[in-house]
């Protein structure tokens, strides 16, 4: 007999002597039935409703929050447009809203008598954009703490594959500086979710992400469960929340196969089936007065958390990538009928909706990333159109953070990136807000902006769906989190939804090819006029960095411009049939492409990432692999004392490299793989080449020297600058050590922490004050660099600063310059008043493709210090002075061409690029 036949056999036995013994003490029974104990408190609990009734949603509005803080006074905001999420979240009022105890009170017009509430706030939004407070579904704030220490991180168990009894809440770090952070992106309500090395990892918990009084993660929850209920008189059921995982972490942690996980899975569920059987068994013959009031109900305080699965009183989110582990999950929920709230990542979900609406108790919600794909095998397939297609097949998306694999702060530029590809705005605003709530189960409290729900609402500087919209406050449970906030002046056009560009063929090719389009453009060999021109952009002047050619920043689309073998050839008003342009007779043979008031504009250079030598990060067979450190690895002999060079491992027509190039990227450097010391020679490719013997496809194979220096390496910081200052002053050195001591190339140091800088600086003068030459320097990384810039700019050293945007993400970071709205400036512009020059990298792969929205944002964030001209430069000349790249590297100039819009918009999008070193027109 099988394990599973026998535990069944055994608990049939059991409920056979139960009912026998229930049948003999029927006497007693009944006694203590007359004494209104007949059915024990358990069984009667399990006969409510999770749903809070219509009388106790009415008694909350009269009362106040069950979070409302005594002492907070209402608040009345006018002369707003409001985003309520109401009418599938296309409403919009403008109007008012008032708040008070907790609770919204009224949105849009509001009677004289409720605005006069003693003690009344009056704020003026002056036209301002108002949404509901900001929902992340899926995060580890607190339990992935920033700064990351090893003492503070507890997202995962490693005991065993399956740990429902598990709390995240037993993790929680209030410490954690990233609170701060959420709350000044809009974020109000987070689910902290275990992490994903388990089958199952644990249960998770809502917050809110106020601090309170108590200074405790208790005080923080939202809808508390019972088991967890501090105040006695709170007797209202809630939802619990649990976080499931299958495919490759749980898989790669334990070392089973998918077959291992799902076994694993059913086995648990098994167990939690017979207690659950062993509870039904027992209230049903309580129920028929055969209790005595002494005897116990059954239950385990291991598995009570999977017997409520089971009964559909929890929330459960599953992280699941592949069609193949989504199958498998869809006969799970149907072989043990429970629910499924959500499923997150979700990479494949777009490939079968039909599969999904099969889920036992209903359709999930899908909880997405907007770009974050290809890391590893499961996530290959994920798409910046699954938000739309799964939209379109009616399944609620969700945009989430996984913070802190994505900032939080952030959380909804996610939102703007699934717009941008054709989300509809509705339903993208709602992806924050409405949609986590309602798979979360707190839909009738937050997520929305009407009577009777929480207080939390953010007041942003621009449309929520503008790229680089910025909180100008953020109210939490009525109370206002932001104080003294750095406001921005947005720009007319960011103040409403943008018109994003249409997608419609790459959806189709999308679903048609899987999640694996072609990306190689078709190469128009001839003379090419693109007509409805607003403005060409050029590096002709190198020195110059970039400037405009023809047309302003008003984009006017009034330019015809006429490209003969991937160069232009001249250009004239489009109303001018004399200009210099007719005399070359273009209207004979030249193919013609409308830009529809798009624009030329210079290709941007990437560096920071690993793209061009890995395609799969955690796939090893599909990248270059790490190099061997020689300050603290053994280093094969066979190697001698070379130095690793990247342009050796180059691969060329990676997802992620075209889709970096058909985002506007046509130069990246790379430099080799590894976090030890010493990295090795960078080189600079093309990225729209199709492999190294290409015409200008290695556009330069050494460009600089590439070491790290971090707190908690293997070897010291004191070490590595000691191996770095042997290095420089040493007779011995030879190779690429020499290129940099004469200044033939730049020494980039990837580094964070200032005072590692601050030695840096004095390393570089003690250097050229004993008669070297001048030590080209760049750090990278850079985010402490601020602290120092006046200092950096004397010295003469580039920074490229990656991330773009910072975090805290360890000690060696903690001393960020935040931006609006916590700080008035940003690292980019406190850098580039002191005189530095200075850069934007990317640190992931797939990230490259954002690079020129990640100079629109910084220009946005500027206050007006940042010009487009300056904007473009932190990703052409900036970035190629620091590498060592110069104009003779770059060869013939590449320009992009975009449709609709210039560089920076969220209305344009990169239909191609004109190569004059391929003397062609690529059209994507």
């Amino acid at each position: 007999m099988g394990d599973a036949k026998r535990k069944r056999g055994h608990f049939l036995i059991a409920v056979a002597l139960a009912s026998l013994f229930f049948t003999l003490r029927r006497p007693l029974f009944r006694s203590y039935q007359d004494n209104d104990t007949a059915v024990p408190p358990q069984c009667l609990s399990l006969r409510v409703s999770l749903e809070p009734s219509r009388d106790f949603i009415s008694s909350r509005n009269s009362l106040g929050s069950d979070r409302f803080v005594q002492g907070t006074p209402p608040v009345l905001i006018r002369n707003a447009k409001i985003i309520t999420g109401a009418r599938n979240g296309t409403e919009i009022v403008f109007g008012d809203i008032l708040l008070d105890k907790g609770l919204v009170l009224g949105v849009g017009y509001i009677p004289n008598a409720l605005a006069r509430l003693p003690n009344l706030q009056v704020i003026d939004a002056a036209g301002k954009w108002i949404s509901p407070g900001i929902v992340d579904a899926h995060s580890h704030l607190g339990v992935h703490s920033a700064p990351a220490l090893d003492g503070a991180s507890d997202g995962n168990s490693h005991k065993a594959p399956i740990l429902p009894w598990l709390r995240s809440l037993d993790g929680m770090n209030t410490h954690d500086d990233a609170y701060k952070l959420a709350i000044a992106g809009g974020v109000t309500t987070a689910q902290i979710l275990p992490g994903s090395a388990n089958n199952i990892g644990g249960q998770a918990f809502l917050i809110k992400l106020r601090p309170t009084a108590e200074r405790s993660a208790s005080a923080m929850l939202l809808e508390p469960p019972l088991t967890l209920t501090l105040n006695s008189s709170d007797t209202r059921p809630k939802y619990r929340h649990m976080k499931h995982a299958c495919g490759e972490n749980p898989s790669r942690r334990y070392g089973q196969t998918r077959m291992d996980s799902a076994w694993e899975f059913r086995r648990a569920y098994d167990q939690a089936r017979q207690i659950k059987q062993a509870q039904d068994s027992f209230c049903e013959a309580a129920e028929q007065g055969l209790w005595d009031g002494r005897t116990p109900f059954p239950e385990s305080l291991q598995w009570e958390a999977l017997v409520d699965v089971l009964r559909g009183r929890v929330k459960l989110s599953v992280h699941c990538y592949e069609a193949v582990d989504l199958d498998a999950l869809v006969r799970l929920s149907n072989e043990f009928e429970f629910p499924i709230a959500s499923i997150h990542h979700a990479g494949e979900t777009y490939l079968v909706p039909d599969l999904l609406k099969k889920a036992w108790g209903g359709i999930p919600s899908i909880a997405l990333f907007a770009s974050n794909f290809r890391k590893k095998r499961e996530a290959y397939r994920g798409s910046e159109f699954a938000p739309r297609i799964l939209a379109d097949n009616g399944l609620p998306v969700i945009m989430k953070s996984d913070h802190p694999v994505l900032n939080s702060r952030y959380l909804v530029y996610e939102a703007q990136q699934a717009h941008y590809y054709s989300l509809n705005p509705a339903l993208a605003i709602a992806s924050v807000t409405s949609t986590p709530a309602n798979a979360l189960g707190v839909g009738w409290r937050v997520g929305m902006l009407a009577t009777g729900y929480d207080a939390d609402l953010v007041m942003w500087d621009s449309h929520p769906l503008a790229l680089g919209a910025t909180p100008v406050q953020v109210y939490i449970d009525g109370i206002p989190q932001l104080f003294s906030p750095a406001t921005l002046h947005k720009p007319a056009p960011f103040q409403d939804v943008p018109r994003t560009p249409s997608w419609e063929q790459e959806v189709k090719d999308t679903i048609k090819y899987e999640g694996l389009p072609p990306l190689t453009g078709t190469s128009m060999k001839g003379t090419v006029l693109f007509v409805n021109v607003s403005q060409v952009w050029t590096r002709a002047d190198s020195a110059a960095g970039v400037a405009p050619l023809l047309g302003s920043e008003d984009g006017a689309p009034n330019w015809q411009v006429l490209v003969e073998r991937g160069a232009i050839a001249c250009f004239t008003p489009a109303n001018d049939v004399h200009g210099n342009c007719a005399t070359r007779g273009y209207s004979r043979d030249a193919q013609v492409v409308d830009l529809a008031g798009g624009a030329l504009m210079p290709g941007l250079t990437t560096f920071g990432s690993d793209l061009g030598l890995s395609e799969i990060m955690l796939e090893p067979s599909t990248t270059d692999g790490r190099v061997f450190d020689p300050l603290t690895m053994a280093v094969p002999s066979i190697l001698g004392d070379s130095v690793i060079r990247a342009v050796d491992g180059l691969q060329f027509g990676g997802r992620n490299t075209l889709l970096a190039y058909r985002g506007g990227v046509t130069t990246a450097v790379v430099a080799p793989m590894g976090q030890g010391f010493l990295q090795g020679l960078s080189a600079a490719f093309a990225t729209g080449a199709k492999n190294a013997l290409g015409d200008g496809a290695i556009l330069r194979s050494e460009t600089a020297l590439h070491i790290s220096v971090h707190s908690g390496m293997l070897a010291s910081v004191s070490t590595q600058i000691g191996a770095l200052r042997n290095l420089l002053f040493s007779s011995n050195s030879s190779g690429p050590w020499s290129r940099v001591k004469s200044g033939e190339i730049p020494l980039v140091i990837n580094v964070h922490n200032a005072d590692i800088m601050a030695t840096f600086l004095h390393l570089k003068h003690e250097f050229e004050t004993r008669g070297g030459s001048s030590l080209r320097m760049t750090f990278a990384g850079a985010t402490e660099a601020h602290l120092l810039a006046a200092e950096i700019g004397a010295a003469g050293v580039s920074v490229i600063l990656a991330p773009a945007r910072p975090y805290p993400a360890t000690w060696d970071h903690r001393r960020v310059l935040l931006g609006p709205p916590l700080s008035r400036k940003t690292s980019v512009v406190t850098l580039l008043e002191h005189g530095v020059n200075v850069a934007l990298g990317v640190q992931s792969d797939y990230d490259a493709r954002n690079a020129r929205f990640e100079l629109a944002w910084a220009a946005l964030d500027s206050n007006g210090a940042i010009d487009q001209a300056t904007a473009m430069a932190l990703s052409t000349s900036n970035i190629e002075k620091a590498l060592g790249l110069d104009s003779a590297d770059l060869m013939a100039e590449e320009l992009v061409i975009y449709q609709g819009g210039g560089m920076f918009d969220f209305e344009s999008k990169v239909i191609g690029v004109t190569s004059g070193c391929r003397a062609a027109v690529e059209i994507f």
